[in-house]
């Protein structure tokens, strides 16, 4: 295909724009013809398209086809994406369900080696990935860099098996992620002087700078879940070479909102550089991988956006290989087939299974209770005193109190029940198969009925995510695919996700993004408590706070 397009082209790396007439054949850039003027008062921006720089595609409940169907209205046309969460559920056919199903459309999909499959040895996942096959994955050409090494710990105690797989991917010359929430001073020290390259895990500007200063690379996420915008763009002013923009994990409602494109839009509206800006979100993924993504030079595959202004950042055209994959609003990518693959092999619970027993004599206990944060990954440690009634330990809804459990999807098992604050449920339950790192099921409700109820559900789907009312009004949104993914129309699972997400706030959840937000409570690797299937978990001692079974 041969075409040629005349507009205000903007030169990141030159720090100018200027009119320009832009030939592309076979998919890659022949010219760039530089105009006197623009007789068109109101001609398009074009610029390289836009990168998310750390994103797990299961978290948008989409297969990576979909996915991309509903990003290049955005200006995206590349990602660098983790497949750690179904490999966490399915091995190493999990992470070739992902490249192989993301090379049936044209998107410029960049996978990793999951580096931490299980993420931790305090829960139990579905597969284990170790040195020879992560090495085997490290030396595929269609896989790009390392995944986030989120054994910390294991980096910092010199782990054999992490120091090997981080070698492996030096060897080959490889970028290696990193994951290190909360690390400072002596301690970033060590995990940067590993040869980990990026973190996406800053809470404040102060941790950033000081990985920074250890020659690490800064991505700035702003998630369904976890939002750290707002701390760390002011980074972008002083660091435009090593910043760069990410989501991490979207959920399909905010992927049809926006993308890369929205943080742009912010970051400019906050007063940073534009060309700061459209190097963190263009540029900088690009050299950083090594990504085989145009960046708008003659030589160049044709991946290109055209912009209405660059203060909205409205997308009017997407091309990606010279294909126009998009254009205002609508997506040309056409669905693709998907044959399912799973791993879920529990049966259905009773009211009893989730009931929390003491032989305490006493009307109240202190127990340990997670505080979920709004907008955040990180957990508090709260202690509480909580009733006791019958032998047993009953959640508070008058002070935000509940229970929250995990149920073990590989195999039969005892569940693990704690307490949570901050979900704000005042009746029903919710409940997910997406619950990261390893996928078991979580539930957080009002009472052991709801929450049964609720995680019969998802079992009954085998993975999907669901809300119960105390009565008889229940949703579910399956998930077949390996309990993470939907293999349906991706706006079609964004108008479910709605639906479910407001039944869930109308429970009283107070959370932004409250399936989201659950998710992430099985998370060890993030500080400071959260629940797995073998119990309470305090990610700053890293260690087990109690068997709960």
């Amino acid at each position: 295909m041969t075409f040629n397009l005349t507009g205000n082209l903007v030169d990141i790396a030159g720090s100018a724009i200027f009119p320009a007439t832009i030939f592309v054949e076979n998919g890659r850039i022949t010219r760039i013809l530089p105009l006197e003027s623009m007789a068109d008062p109101g001609a398009p921006f074009i610029l390289p398209g836009f990168v998310d720089a750390h994103v797990h595609i299961e978290s948008s409940m989409l297969v990576p086809s979909e996915f991309a169907r509903l990003a290049v209205v955005h200006g995206t046309v590349a990602t660098v994406s983790d497949p750690h969460e179904i490999a966490n559920v399915c091995g190493m056919a999990g992470v070739e369900f992902m490249i192989e199903n993301g090379k049936t459309v044209p998107f410029k999909f960049n996978f990793g080696a999951p580096s931490c499959v299980p993420a931790t040895s305090f829960e139990t996942a579905g597969a284990r990935l170790n040195v020879a096959e992560v090495t085997a994955l490290l030396e595929r050409d269609d896989v790009k860099y390392l995944s986030e090494m989120m054994n910390f710990p294991g980096v910092l105690s010199d782990d054999p098996e992490v120091l090997q797989k981080i070698a492996a991917a030096h060897r080959l010359g490889k970028p290696v992620d990193g994951h290190a929430p909360g690390l400072r001073g002596e301690k970033i020290k060590k995990y940067g002087g590993a040869g980990i390259s990026t973190d996406h895990e800053c809470f404040t500007r102060e941790e950033a700078r000081d990985k920074l200063d250890h020659n690490m690379k800064i991505l700035i996420r702003e998630g369904s879940a976890a939002k750290n915008f707002d701390a760390l763009i002011g980074l972008l002013h002083e660091y435009p070479d090593s910043i760069m923009f990410c989501s991490d994990d979207k959920h399909p409602d905010s992927l049809i909102a926006g993308h890369i494109n929205q943080l742009c839009a912010r970051a400019v509206q906050q007063g940073v550089p534009l060309y700061n800006v459209l190097k963190a979100a263009c540029i900088n993924p690009v050299i950083h991988y090594s990504l085989d993504v145009g960046l708008l030079r003659e030589g160049d595959t044709a991946d290109f956006i055209l912009l209405k202004d660059l203060v909205r950042f409205e997308i009017v055209k997407t091309y990606i290989n010279g294909i126009l994959v998009a254009e205002d609003g609508v997506s040309f990518i056409d669905r693709q087939p998907v044959v399912p693959l799973n791993q879920f092999n529990c049966e259905s619970k009773v009211p009893a299974d989730f009931a929390v027993h003491t032989t305490e004599t006493v009307p109240e206990i202190n127990v340990p209770v997670i505080e979920a944060l709004d907008g955040q990954l990180i957990t508090n440690k709260l202690m509480l005193a909580v009733a006791v009634t019958n032998g047993m330990i009953r959640p508070d809804l008058s002070r935000d109190i509940l229970k929250i459990a995990v149920v073990n999807r590989y195999h039969e098992a005892p569940v693990a029940t704690a307490f949570i604050h901050n979900f704000g449920l005042k009746r029903g339950a919710i409940a997910s198969s997406v619950a990261h790192d390893s996928h078991n099921i979580v539930v957080v409700g009002t009472s052991d009925e709801t929450i049964a109820r609720a995680v019969n559900l998802v079992i009954g789907a085998r993975g999907g995510i669901s809300a119960v009312d105390d009565h008889v009004q229940a949703l579910v949104l399956p998930l077949p695919v390996a309990g993470l993914m939907s293999d349906n129309d991706g706006y079609r699972v964004a108008a479910a996700y709605t639906h479910i997400d407001a039944f869930a706030k109308n429970l009283g959840s107070t959370l932004a993004s409250p399936f989201m937000s659950l998710s992430f409570m099985a998370l060890l690797v993030i500080p400071s408590l959260k629940l797995s299937d073998m119990g309470l978990f305090d990610g700053e001692k890293f260690s087990l706070v109690n068997a709960s079974r």
